[in-house]
């Protein structure tokens, strides 16, 4: 777990030390699509891919401006269920496609896709080795807070973000992605799983350090430790139960994987 911590507040510093110190952003016209969450979410159907960039909608472009991305969000959130014809740059080629928002509650409306800014950072020298390690040590502890603040949702709403789990085959299709848009965020990327494997570790569950550490405190609670078969015997059940999720998140990620699914598409469900 400290190993993960240290490791990730490293790459902040290598971050800072060799791209820069972020120095504003550059705007180009329209808004990106970093991720489709689907194949089968409105904007799957309609052929929007990851790094489209949306310059038009309903006739009105998107300007080089950071309200672009509000202006488009605005226009799907308040059309559930009506037809938007948008206007999509891909590697220079512009395509004109049609996406009918989902309704979903509070009749609100969703195309199923993540929305950024389009441009780039630009940056500039750092100052000094002491403005590169606090601001490593500010990144750090923002995102730690974000992933802390992420699990604890996660267990309270169980239920509703039980499906936004993802295993090491979406994980590496959302670094794909990453690569092919923004090769600087791979870094930040990086440093975020280092993050969510330290505090997954720490997780008072069978078989992780957090584990161990949970019957250490019994053992200090009762003043001796637990019988060794109880032990092994719950361990290897937290095994168990580790590895039966870690492969049906494989499979259901690899399922829905887009090239595997235009495939069962195009083979069982031809007219």
């Amino acid at each position: 777990m400290i190993a993960n911590l240290i490791f990730a507040y490293t790459i902040f510093v290598l971050q800072f030390a060799w791209m820069g110190v972020p120095n504003g952003f550059q705007y180009e016209p329209g808004v990106l699509v970093p991720q489709v969450m689907s194949h089968s979410s409105p904007a799957g159907q309609a052929g929007i891919q990851a790094g489209d960039v949306i310059v038009a909608i309903n006739g009105e472009e998107l300007a080089a401006t950071e309200d672009s991305r509000n202006r488009l969000v605005e226009f799907i959130s308040q059309s559930p269920e009506t037809p938007l014809q948008l206007v999509i740059d891909r590697q220079d080629q512009f395509l004109a496609v049609t996406v009918t928002p989902d309704r979903i509650e509070g009749n609100v409306g969703r195309i199923g896709v993540a929305l950024l800014p389009n441009g780039k950072l630009t940056y500039r020298r750092p100052e000094g080795p002491l403005e590169i390690f606090t601001l490593s040590s500010q990144q750090f502890q923002g995102l730690v807070n974000q992933t802390l603040t992420g699990f604890m949702r996660l267990i309270s709403n169980f239920g509703e973000t039980a499906p936004q789990l993802a295993g090491p085959v979406k994980i590496v299709a959302w670094g794909a992605n990453i690569a092919q848009n923004d090769t600087n965020g791979l870094l930040a990327f990086a440093a975020l799983i280092s993050i969510n494997l330290a505090v997954i570790n720490i997780l008072p569950l069978p078989a992780l350090d957090g584990g161990q550490l949970f019957f250490l405190l019994i053992e200090g609670a009762l003043g001796k430790p637990l019988p060794a078969r109880l032990q092994e015997n719950v361990m290897q059940t937290g095994l168990v139960l580790l590895l039966g999720l870690g492969i049906f998140l494989i499979i259901r990620d690899t399922v829905q994987l887009p090239i595997l699914q235009r495939f069962f598409e195009q083979q069982f469900f031809q007219q």
